[in-house]
């Protein structure tokens, strides 16, 4: 899973972004921030495979988010399984794919450092929407020595294709993760997450040890063309989303004709934490009838209360709306730090019972017909 914007949600958050199978490899809740350091990559000579293809997957990606028609993908085969695929690598025999490039993607007064990282994968790992990938860094267990580091999941920020539309690339949104020492201070380099920060610092060429992919619940259903999904997200657990989207919006993919809407709400701290606004802007400017994008920015808005705006409170905002698309089969996905939730439910328990109804129940048949989708860490 994605790590997500932990000033977004009002708690004190554990690193979320280098959990160990969904677990939290830094100790302490208070003591977790995030640097604005803007170290990324560098490229490797012209002349190399992964400086070639990183140049080749920047323009095609600058291109398809400029162009007004879909972009054409391969290989199409991709389309032919009739299930997901579910650990073709695992921890004991992982695949070694190379770092195409490593990219800040928020601005330079976001809270934090978040990257967008492309990795080649050749094709041999394929996985569909909505699945993760695992990554085991480099180093030794503390806990185990000996053994490999744990691996740590990642939701996939790309569809199947790629970011180079041709299925040989995955892309992940990572968040870099830094302990700072509540007494003194200053950066303790041994907490700092282990593999946000090998990302993070990965330079294109690198190798990593790929595992996955692996997940289900939030794989996006394609039966009906037409659905609505409404789709939640702190900071980085926007991920998966934007997998979604490049393939309803930007992908020409034969069999997947989307007609219905998608529907986005974003939280993160201020305008410089927004992550693929340029892509989603695109989409609301192209097909005006089928996307809409709300954003909660916690530090620049204001609820209807005067305190911060969250998430929970656009969906506040909307939850009239929100409630009758769910009574007409609507999806809903939820992906983030587990912080999010509390609040979120609160606040549709309480429109629930505003609107006469049991929130207990309405959500036990929402889960009951796979309506509810929810990822968090």
């Amino acid at each position: 899973m994605a790590t997500a914007a932990a000033s977004q949600v009002a708690f004190s958050a554990t690193a979320g972004s280098d959990r160990a199978v969904r677990t939290s490899g830094i100790q302490g809740t208070n003591n977790l921030t995030f640097t604005n350091k803007s170290r990324t990559g560098t490229a490797l000579s012209c002349e190399s495979k992964a400086a070639a293809r990183r140049s080749h997957v920047r323009k095609v990606r600058c291109m398809a988010v400029q162009q007004s028609s879909k972009v054409s993908v391969v290989p199409l085969d991709l389309e032919s399984a009739k299930e997901p695929p579910l650990n073709t690598y695992k921890p004991k025999g992982p695949y070694t794919a190379t770092i195409v490039s490593v990219e800040r993607a928020v601005g330079p007064n976001a809270p934090g450092e978040t990257c967008h990282v492309v990795i080649d994968h050749g094709g041999n790992v394929p996985y569909w929407e909505g699945q993760s990938y695992g990554i085991i860094p480099p180093g030794e267990n503390p806990k185990k020595p000996g053994n490999p580091q744990n691996v740590r999941l990642y939701s996939i920020a790309s569809t199947r294709y790629g970011d180079s539309f041709d299925g040989k690339t995955a892309s992940l949104c990572v968040r870099r993760a830094v302990y700072y020492d509540p007494e003194t201070g200053k950066e303790d380099p041994s907490k700092n997450g282990v593999c946000s920060n090998f990302l993070c610092n990965s330079k294109p060429g690198d190798k990593i040890q790929l595992t996955g992919p692996s997940g289900k619940i939030m794989l996006l259903p394609e039966t009906d063309p037409n659905a609505t999904h409404i789709m939640i997200a702190t900071g980085t657990g926007v991920a998966p989303y934007r997998g979604y989207l490049r393939r309803m919006f930007m992908e020409d993919v034969p069999n997947y004709r989307f007609g219905g809407l998608a529907w986005l709400f974003l939280g993160v701290a201020n305008s410089d934490s927004l992550l693929y606004d340029e892509e989603f802007t695109s989409y609301l400017k192209q097909y005006p009838d089928n996307f809409r994008f709300d954003k909660a920015l916690s530090r620049e808005q204001k609820n209807k209360s005067g305190g911060k705006m969250y998430v929970q409170d656009k969906i506040e905002e909307y939850s009239d709306q929100i409630f009758k698309l769910l009574d007409g089969g609507a999806h809903i996905y939820f992906c983030g730090l587990k912080g999010m939730m509390p609040g979120i439910q609160d606040t549709l328990k309480k429109v629930a019972e505003q609107r006469g109804e049991s929130w207990d129940q309405k959500l036990s048949q929402l889960k009951k017909n796979k309506q509810w989708h929810v990822e968090v860490y």
